[in-house]
């Protein structure tokens, strides 16, 4: 059985869309779950040098079904002296990597209003135009197999593909 395995993305979502999101995608699927508050500790940028913080996380684990040890961690960083990013991080058992992680990365994705790898103007403007959050974010979606292009967002009428829940099992 492989280990366990740690993807955190940055999304221009909020911790809460983001959990919501996988919720409605746990409860399609009849799993079930449970949901957690709790703190983490991030650097924040002043000036020239980094002050430790204290931000709000929010995590829902799989604990039943084909997902289980399925966990979702969101919270929300502030870089400079306003605005946040939001990071995701997952953590994928053995079971779900590669293709059944691809296809349930992409079905949480298709679930926001928004594009989650793609920031406005003016959130650009707030957060900082400089950071190297802009181009990491799309190039970590791309390497799941999501067309990260212009025309590739919002996905097709047909996405996510048939196979979310797992089709192959009522077969």
């Amino acid at each position: 059985m492989a280990r366990p395995r740690s993807v955190t993305l940055e999304v221009n979502i909020t911790p809460t869309q983001a959990i919501r999101a996988f919720r409605e995608l746990a409860e399609s699927a009849d799993w079930k779950w449970e949901r957690e508050e709790g703190s983490r500790l991030v650097d924040r940028m002043m000036i020239i040098m980094p002050i430790a913080q204290a931000t709000r996380t929010f995590r829902m684990a799989v604990l039943s079904g084909d997902g289980k040890g399925l966990i979702l961690t969101a919270w929300e960083e502030v870089a400079g002296s306003r605005g946040g990013v939001t990071k995701v991080e997952w953590i994928v058992p053995g079971h779900l990597t590669e293709e059944p992680f691809r296809e349930l990365l992409a079905a949480w994705a298709a679930r926001h209003p928004n594009c989650p790898w793609r920031w406005s103007f003016g959130q650009r403007s707030v957060i900082g135009f400089l950071l190297p959050v802009w181009r990491r974010s799309r190039r970590e979606f791309h390497r799941f197999g999501l067309d990260t292009t212009r025309k590739g967002w919002p996905f097709e009428a047909n996405w996510p593909p048939i196979g979310w829940p797992d089709a192959r099992e009522e077969e």
